[in-house]
């Protein structure tokens, strides 16, 4: 049953053309790119009763990505909710995003999940009558998903995965204090990337250090994109393309024995040394509270755009040996995750 008002009919925000090229298919696959259905289903009685049928569209599979949305199921099963869910991924494929939210349009859903900032863009242009949950965009405003961080002001909210760029690139100068120059591969296409970039070479100068870049279209050029860098270390921000390729990009670390600094925790799990940054399952649980309060009448137009405002340290001192590093001993004992 639908308790959202279709208020917003005519009002969608206008977002700008998705010229977005980024996303190789990279990872490991996910939901079928455009006929899967729904995955769980069954009983829909929520905390009111009543049945619900949330859609869920996903730029593509990765570990940071699959954790939001399982935070997000998560937050909806423990307020009560037993949700049929019509989870679809994109594979990558920006234009297969488009498809997806076309769909989801005219789907009558009571709420959709848009995970990554192409899906959310893509959504916010198709979907004006149903309430939108955005995660894992790092700017919404930037993005041309809201008027505000405060006052979204139309059917779109949710969460930020906003990195904490200049406490990370601060890690690696006492993991690295000899490193001089940090390469950053990322995808052009990815709005999310260019701001994370912007932010990394802001506080890269005043930590002392030089940020180069080679950038990719698609994940089957992130490892000559890296190998084209000569650098003291490697910055991996959240962009899908590099995250679904990630050890292609490891790989030339290890050869080049450099230490890769990253912007969440999946990446530290796969092989990067270390990361001050958020939880991924936590800032989907987060959204999906966000989606049990609209469900109850609240009205996303109102609802400020969330960060996370816990972050972890997370290291692996075992990939760290592998790239030639050793992380120091005041960085291990205020750790919150030492990986074994």
């Amino acid at each position: 049953m639908k308790r959202f008002e279709k208020r917003w009919a005519g009002t969608a925000l206008v977002v700008p053309v998705l010229a977005l090229a980024a996303c190789g298919g990279g990872g490991d696959g996910g939901g079928d790119a455009t006929s899967g259905g729904a995955t769980s289903g069954g009983a829909t009685t929520g905390a009111g009763g009543e049945s619900v049928s949330i859609g869920i569209t996903q730029i593509v599979s990765h570990p940071s990505l699959d954790a939001a949305r399982e935070g997000f199921k998560e937050a909806l099963a423990d307020a009560g909710y037993d949700v049929t869910y019509d989870e679809q991924n994109a594979q990558g494929d920006p234009a297969t995003a488009t498809s997806i939210a076309t769909t989801f349009a005219g789907a009558g859903h009571d709420l959709v999940l848009a995970i990554a900032t192409p899906t959310a863009q893509a959504s916010a242009q198709a979907i004006i009558d149903t309430p939108i949950l955005i995660t894992a965009v790092t700017d919404p405003l930037e993005a041309g998903l809201v008027d505000s961080w405060e006052s979204p002001g139309g059917n779109l909210t949710g969460t930020s995965d906003l990195n904490p760029v200049e406490e990370q690139l601060s890690l690696l100068t006492e993991i690295a204090p000899d490193a001089k120059t940090v390469g950053i591969v990322y995808s052009s296409g990815e709005v999310n990337s260019e701001i994370q970039v912007a932010l990394a070479e802001e506080a890269a100068a005043e930590l002392g250090l030089t940020i180069e870049v080679a950038t990719v279209t698609t994940s089957a050029e992130v490892q000559q994109a890296a190998e084209s860098l000569d650098v003291d270390a490697f910055y991996v921000p959240t962009d899908n393309t590099v995250v679904s390729a990630f050890e292609s990009l490891l790989q030339v670390a290890e050869a080049d024995q450099v230490p890769v600094i990253a912007a969440e925790a999946d990446t530290v799990e796969r092989g990067a040394v270390a990361t001050y940054g958020i939880d991924y399952t936590e800032l989907g649980y987060q959204t999906g509270e966000m989606a049990v309060e609209i469900l109850e009448g609240a009205d996303p137009a109102d609802m400020p755009i969330q960060t996370q405002e816990e972050l972890t340290l997370v290291v692996n001192p075992a990939a760290a040996e592998r790239l030639g590093v050793e992380i120091p001993d005041a960085v291990l004992e205020r750790a919150d995750t030492v990986l074994e």
